[in-house]
């Protein structure tokens, strides 16, 4: 989380970084990886901190990221991982809410995500596109929402200042366009990274 006048910044970081890795996250894999570790780090330091203490979430904030950053950037193999558990998850949350309420119970998302996490070793490349493709994307539906909150149902928020801004993945509530035009966006990355790297093979 962070503070709610630093909303707008941040939007700003989750658009660009979005763009990135929807539509070069595999050439450009290892910035991805860092932008995305920075943001996580980021998020999960600066959630331990107490919403009233703004320096402290701020340099919790910046640590973590840093740290995140460094820990994805240098094991990257790790973040390959990461990237095939997401998908797995993400599999396992859509396939649950056609057939059940609420969340899907917690051995199942970890058995998924162990299995996504071992077929990504597997297949690399097409995780990789198809993870950051649909991962930008998301971002970006969570940066158009923080940009343009008059226009949407907008993300989590405070009404004042010494509130925080909680840009959650899933802090999307009310906002009935963002599955379309992220089904959209993450196609359209798939089809534009793997148009871009046919015949390449990542160093």
């Amino acid at each position: 989380m962070l503070p709610h006048g630093y909303e707008q910044p941040a939007s700003i970081v989750l658009l660009l970084g979005g763009a990135l890795a929807c539509f070069a996250g595999y050439r450009l894999f290892r910035v991805v990886l860092g932008i995305y570790g920075f943001m996580l780090g980021a998020m999960i330091a600066s959630s331990i901190v107490g919403i009233s203490n703004t320096t402290g979430m701020l340099v919790a904030a910046l640590v973590g990221g840093i740290i995140g950053s460094a820990i994805l950037v240098f094991a990257w193999f790790v973040g390959v991982s990461l990237v095939g558990a997401g998908i797995g998850v993400l599999i396992a949350h859509v396939i649950w809410s056609q057939v059940g309420r609420g969340d899907p119970p917690a051995v199942a998302v970890i058995a998924v995500a162990i299995a996504g996490a071992i077929a990504a070793i597997f297949v690399q490349q097409y995780v990789i596109v198809v993870g950051t493709a649909f991962g930008g994307a998301w971002t970006l539906v969570l940066a158009a929402s923080a940009a343009f909150p008059a226009a949407t149902a907008g993300l989590t928020r405070g009404s004042s200042e010494t509130e925080v801004w909680i840009f959650y993945p899933t802090s999307a509530p009310g906002m009935r366009w963002a599955p379309l035009v992220w089904m959209g966006l993450g196609l359209a990355g798939t089809a534009v990274q793997l148009a871009t790297t046919r015949g390449r093979k990542r160093k």
